[in-house]
This record gives C-alpha cells, sequence and structure tokens, in this order.
C-alpha cells in the first residue's frame, strides 16, 4: 500500500522528474551513416548525429524502449546547431507497454530553428496514469516536403519509482479489465438480455453508468414513463451536468459598442500603451495611464460594468503620492486584496536624455483610495530594471506576483537586454530571479509583445508567442512553479492560419473555468506588404482538448468598410487592451492605435467595446431535449392507434417545445404528422429499440464519466 506521500505524489505528479534511460528498440529505415542510436546523444555541432530516415512516407518510425516500466512525463528535441531542412515540421508521439498496443500521447512539430525544444506529453487517461515501457516517434513532414526526416537528440523526462509506477500499471490494467466487463454489460442492454445483464453487474459489482443514468435508463426505456424522463432531464439541467456538452459548440461572437461617460459627460481620451485590469467580483475595470500622442498619461479612470459609467478617480496620480505619467508600462490587481500593483514604463528615445531610469513600483490600495511606493528602484533590491512591454499577474491565494519579459530602458537607445522570469513575495517584499534571459535563452526565450497567464489552481504561468529582435514567436509555454519546470504546448494559432502570416499584437484572457485561451489579434504582417494584413481575427484554445479554433475573422480590409461599420465591430488596433469578465463570459476591449498600411494615416483610439461569447443555454437545450422525448411519446401514441389523442397531443403538448422560428425544427415538427396513419402492428418489437436510441442520444447531453462506455461490443470483432 502507498505511503500518504506516494499518494499525494501519484496524484499531484508534483515531484522532481528523473531523465529516463532508454536504448533504441526498432525503426523503419535509415540512411548511410545516420543511425537510430544517434538521438541517444546531443552532439549539435555535429551533421551527422542523427537519425535520418531513407525516404519520407508516413510509414517511418523509431521505437525507443525504456530502461524499466515509467510515467513518462516529457520529450525534449534536440537540434542541428542551425535551421535544417529535415527538421520535423510535424511528428507524433506514442506510448505504451508494449510495441504494438501504443496510445498517442502528442501530435505536434517543431520550430525550425537552433533551440531544442521540450512539449509536455499525455501522462494521464481517464484519471489513471498511463505507465509506458515503449516510445514511439512518428515523423509525419520535414520542412523540405520532399527530404528524409531527422531526428537529432531525444531526452525522456518522467517518474521511474517503482511504487508509483507498480501501482499506476496495477490502475491501469484493472481500468482495462473494468471497461471489458462494461462493454459486455451494455451489449447485453442493448439486446434486451437483461437476466444476463443483471447476473453479470451483480457478480462484478460493476457499474455501467452513473446510477443517475440508470435511474433514467428505467424510467425511459423499461416503464415508458417519458413525464419522469423529463423531469430528470430539467434535474439534470439544474445541476449543470450539460455544461461539458455545452462547450462542444463553438462560440458566437457578437461585438457592442460601449457609448459610457461619468457624472459630468467624459470619458477616457484617445490612447495607447494604457494598461486595464478588472475586478470581476466587484464589476470594475480599472484603467491606467497610455501615450495620446504628444505625451504621458497619468490620469485614473474605473468603469463600473453593471452601472455602465466610467469616474474619474484621479486626474494626475502623481497628486495621490502615485505613479507619474507613463505608457507600456503593467499593472495587475490582486483581487483578495484589493489591490493594483504598477510596474514599469517606456520612455521615448527623444526624451532620454535627461530621464530617470530608476524602475519605481507602485501599490494601489482600492478600499482606502490610497497610493504607495513600494520601490524606488527594484533593480536595486534584486527585481527587474526599467523595463516595458512585459507581463505581470498575482497569485492571490499564495501571495505571489510573477513578471516575465520586456526590454530594458537604457540611455543609448541601442543599447538594451530582455528581462527575465522575476517572482516577487507581496508579505515580504522580496524579489527573486527565477530565470535569466543571459544564462537560459536557449530553453525560455525572453521577449515582448507576448501574453502571460496564470492558473492559480494548478499553479501554472501560461506564456504565449511575442516577438524577440523583430522575430515573431509562435510558441506556447507553461511554466510549472510547483516543480520549477518549463514545458511547451503543441501548436499554436498562427500554424494554424496562413503560413506566411503572423500576428505581431495579440491579447489574450483566460477562462480559469473551463480553461480556455482567448486571443484577439489586429495586426498581421506578411512580406509583402498589403491590406489583407490587416485584419481581426478572435482565436481560443481549449486546454483540455488541446484545441485551437478561429472564432471570427473580419474579411474586409479598406477603410470605407471601417468607416461605415464602427459600431458594428472596432477596426484592427494594436497598442490597445483587453480584460475578461469569466462569470458573465464578457470581454472589454478599450483603445489602441489603428492598424494602416500607410503609417502616416495610423490614429489613436477612445473606442470601448465589449465582446459576448455566445453559447447554446441549458434551457435552450432542455426545450430539445423535451421535443425528443415527446416525440417518442407521441409515435408510441400513433402505435396504440388511438388518432384523436395523437393529435391532440401533437397541436398542444408537442407544438409547446417546438422552435417555429427553426426551419428544419419546424419541418421535422410538421412531418410528425404522417405517424398519424401508421398503423402497423406487427412491429411491437420496435418500441424497445426506438426507446434504446432516444436513450443513447440523450447519453449525448451528459459527461463521459457519467455514461456507458462509447464503443460497441461488436465493432471489436475483427473479420479476417
Amino acid at each position: 500500500m502507498l505511503s500518504a506521500k506516494k499518494r499525494n505524489q501519484l496524484l499531484e505528479l508534483d515531484l522532481s522528474l528523473e531523465k529516463l534511460s532508454y536504448e533504441i528498440h526498432s525503426y523503419s529505415s535509415y540512411t548511410s551513416a545516420y543511425y537510430p542510436r544517434n538521438i541517444m546523444e546531443d552532439k549539435p555541432l555535429e551533421q551527422s548525429s542523427r537519425w535520418s530516415s531513407n525516404c519520407n512516407n508516413e510509414m517511418q518510425y523509431i521505437i525507443i524502449k525504456l530502461e524499466t516500466m515509467s510515467i513518462v512525463h516529457s520529450i525534449t528535441f534536440g537540434k542541428f546547431y542551425k535551421e535544417h531542412i529535415c527538421n520535423l515540421k510535424k511528428f507524433k508521439v506514442y506510448g505504451g507497454l508494449t510495441p504494438n498496443k501504443m496510445d498517442e500521447l502528442l501530435n505536434s512539430g517543431l520550430r525550425n530553428d537552433e533551440f531544442p525544444e521540450t512539449f509536455r506529453l499525455k501522462y494521464r487517461a481517464n484519471n489513471v496514469l498511463l505507465p509506458c515501457q515503449y516510445i514511439k516517434i512518428v515523423p509525419l513532414v520535414a520542412y523540405g516536403p520532399n527530404f528524409n526526416f531527422s531526428i537529432w537528440y531525444v531526452e525522456l523526462k518522467g517518474i521511474r519509482d517503482q511504487e508509483i509506477v507498480q501501482k499506476a500499471y496495477y490502475d491501469h490494467i484493472t481500468y482495462r479489465e473494468n471497461e471489458a466487463i462494461r462493454l459486455c454489460l451494455k451489449h447485453f442492454r442493448q439486446r434486451n438480455y437483461l437476466d444476463v445483464f443483471n447476473l453479470l453487474q451483480s457478480k462484478t459489482n460493476l457499474l455501467i453508468e452513473d446510477p443517475f443514468l440508470t435511474e433514467l435508463y428505467t424510467q425511459l426505456v423499461v416503464n415508458g414513463d417519458f413525464q419522469m424522463a423529463e423531469d430528470s432531464m430539467t434535474d439534470a439541467a439544474e445541476k449543470g451536468l450539460f455544461e461539458e456538452y455545452i462547450r462542444s459548440f463553438e462560440y458566437k461572437l457578437q461585438w457592442t459598442k460601449i457609448e459610457a461617460t461619468n457624472a459630468d459627460g467624459d470619458s477616457p481620451c484617445i490612447r495607447g500603451g494604457h494598461q486595464m485590469c478588472i475586478d470581476v467580483e466587484a464589476g470594475h475595470i480599472y484603467l491606467l495611464g497610455g501615450w495620446n500622442g504628444t505625451k504621458n498619461l497619468s490620469d485614473f479612470w474605473v468603469y463600473d460594468v453593471n452601472a455602465r459609467i466610467w469616474n474619474l478617480i484621479s486626474c494626475d496620480t502623481r497628486e495621490q503620492g502615485g505613479p507619474n505619467p507613463r505608457s507600456n508600462h503593467r499593472i495587475c490587481l490582486d483581487p483578495s486584496a484589493k489591490r493594483i500593483y504598477v510596474l514599469g514604463r517606456f520612455i521615448g528615445r527623444d526624451m532620454r536624455a535627461n530621464a530617470n531610469y530608476n524602475s519605481d513600483f507602485y501599490q494601489y490600495d482600492i478600499i482606502h483610495n490610497e497610493w504607495e511606493q513600494l520601490s524606488e528602484n527594484t533593480l536595486l533590491e534584486g527585481g527587474p530594471g526599467l523595463i516595458y512591454d512585459h507581463q505581470m499577474c498575482i497569485d492571490s491565494e499564495k501571495q505571489i506576483m510573477y513578471v516575465f519579459g520586456g526590454r530594458t530602458v537604457h540611455p543609448d537607445v541601442d543599447q538594451f537586454y530582455y528581462s527575465g522570469l522575476y517572482s516577487y513575495d507581496i508579505m515580504s517584499k522580496k524579489w527573486k530571479l527565477i530565470r535569466s534571459d543571459e544564462k537560459d535563452p536557449i530553453y525560455f526565450k525572453s521577449r515582448i509583445g507576448h501574453s502571460m497567464l496564470l492558473d492559480q489552481t494548478e499553479r501554472l504561468l501560461y506564456i504565449i508567442g511575442g516577438d524577440r529582435d523583430n522575430k515573431f514567436l509562435s510558441d506556447f509555454y507553461i511554466y510549472d512553479i510547483n516543480a520549477d519546470s518549463i514545458y511547451e504546448l503543441p501548436a499554436d494559432y498562427a500554424a494554424q492560419d496562413d503560413q506566411d502570416l503572423v500576428v505581431f499584437t495579440q491579447r489574450t484572457t483566460f477562462d480559469i473555468d473551463t480553461k480556455e485561451f482567448f486571443i484577439l489579434a489586429g495586426l498581421k504582417d506578411k512580406k509583402e506588404k498589403k491590406a489583407s494584413s490587416v485584419k481581426n481575427a478572435f482565436w481560443a484554445y481549449d486546454l483540455r482538448m488541446g484545441k485551437w479554433t478561429k472564432l471570427y475573422q473580419s474579411e474586409n480590409f479598406d477603410q470605407c468598410y471601417w468607416a461605415s461599420n464602427e459600431t458594428t465591430e472596432p477596426r484592427p488596433r494594436h497598442a490597445h487592451q483587453m480584460v475578461y469578465d469569466y462569470v458573465n463570459k464578457v470581454q472589454y476591449l478599450f483603445g489602441g492605435r489603428t492598424v494602416e498600411i500607410e503609417t502616416s494615416r495610423q490614429q489613436r483610439l477612445d473606442d470601448f467595446w465589449e465582446l459576448h461569447l455566445i453559447r447554446p443555454k441549458s434551457e435552450d437545450l432542455l426545450r430539445r431535449i423535451k421535443f425528443l422525448i415527446r416525440k417518442q411519446k407521441f409515435r408510441e401514441i400513433c402505435f396504440e392507434s388511438d388518432s384523436i389523442k395523437a393529435l391532440k397531443y401533437l397541436q398542444i403538448q408537442l407544438s409547446q417545445v417546438v422552435d417555429h422560428s427553426n426551419k428544419d425544427e419546424s419541418l421535422e415538427f410538421r412531418g410528425l404528422s404522417a405517424s398519424l396513419f401508421n398503423k402497423n402492428k406487427d412491429e411491437a418489437h420496435d418500441t424497445f429499440q426506438e426507446r434504446t436510441e432516444l436513450f443513447e442520444k440523450l447519453l449525448e447531453f451528459f459527461p463521459d464519466e457519467m455514461k456507458q462506455p462509447k464503443e460497441n461490443l461488436i465493432d471489436l470483432i475483427k473479420i479476417e
């Protein structure tokens, strides 16, 4: 039996990962001296230190056998010291206990550069850790379409503690055996072999599904009690059991321009490089500073979401002991302590001669309406120097603030460096350098123009995209705070789009409840500047599904379009800010600078927008569910040859749950009248089958962990 400590490790996987030893088990082919064993050594300067296939079809692979069965957590690919045409643009990684039975652990691709890349593998499924003895890497596409595949170096990390691994192995085998039995239970019940079903269930003490669904099956299929089935589905909706199904729908976007002022008729003026944060609980959006085209600003505003009005907290925060005018700074909110933190600022080229280069650091107490300067110069206290275009976020539970990236401001405009990853302990007021850009740029490059978001529950930092030395970074990193480890998520949204098209002005928000990222991009850059590079695009990344989805993109680019649709959608921009109310699912966008092909035509903005992300509601699904249930009852009344009763039921109870504005649903409803004339009693056996099909259709609305297995027993039978 595992100790309490081991059990916690197994649940959280919060422990030091070990490098896993392996040998080459098998491979599809190799070329010349580019042997498969070469991937076991990291020699980036040696042209021949790689495995290279002798062709480029999708049948190529290399299988690794681990020294001991392990939980494989991550894979690192080393590369040649410069870009190479044989690098893997796309690949898959599989893992399993035997070389012939493996599960997909990763589907991703490498960037064509010299930097190693580390990816987290799928190491857990169905709440069970996946033990592996073999790892299979399958190249799919090289950067040169007609070139063979090359892998230079592979390193695996994971857990090989045998107490943990053996427990995972036992859980894995037990899960598979139980699923086999549940498949049999499903098969017997589908065919109405209830005696066999009940005997097998009593012998194994296994449940085919959640008891709630078993009761629904009894009500609907066994008893034909349609009203009780409706009541159960209503109960399920009220308990939020349809939320996972609702997530399968793509969002629909609805932009609305907010026309709001304060009591004096004023609102924030035109600006870019300003900062915003949102107190979701209070319904307040704070806006500080920015650049209006001629000077930096130090005004401080709050927007009341419920009252839909602006309030000017201060026209100049210096007068209350707060920060001086600034732009390209960062602010972040501590929602539990109700404090806002301000760090960084940009100094223009023509203003650096007599500028103050101290990195001042401020705190604003919302409750007491008081400013406090926490530091005159964070550089002298072990923190970052004067930086701009960095990112900040706060772990309010641990009272730790994280700062990453940004570029330093130096009197010599040609001298600068990128700032690393810092933490700031709010209680002790101490800075700590977690990752230095000077020491760790190969594995974790600092940048500007990126996004950084915190999952406080999982204690993970997500870092997305950005720019370094005028080169777009399309990566997506995870920094695991507890493990002090960095991993890369597969794929990026830029890669889903036009390959010549990259995004430089992303703004990203995170829904902590649904684990979804939302990215708004307004400026794109092509090798040849065209009007088509100026467009809004809104992306969503579902962390649980590992899937990017483009939800919206403006398709018109000329000035006449934007002039005539200013109240329909915001025009493409950069230097803007966006915050997210994750409770009401609303994004808020303010200001920025228009994106024009001709720089001289760019202008700063003071428009304020809200973006609603719309998916079906539980009540919409419930109406459809009632329609399906009542349709089945109607058919059974028709089968009983009671046409008058059936007609009344059709006109009243069934009609009540039809969306007559929906053409397809209305047509389906009208087509039901044909059943009034169907009186073939020789088809009595269909009642059970129809009810079973209806039950399985209703299962689609429930989470997977509540339902019977998706697979069917007969589909596992191979005919050879």
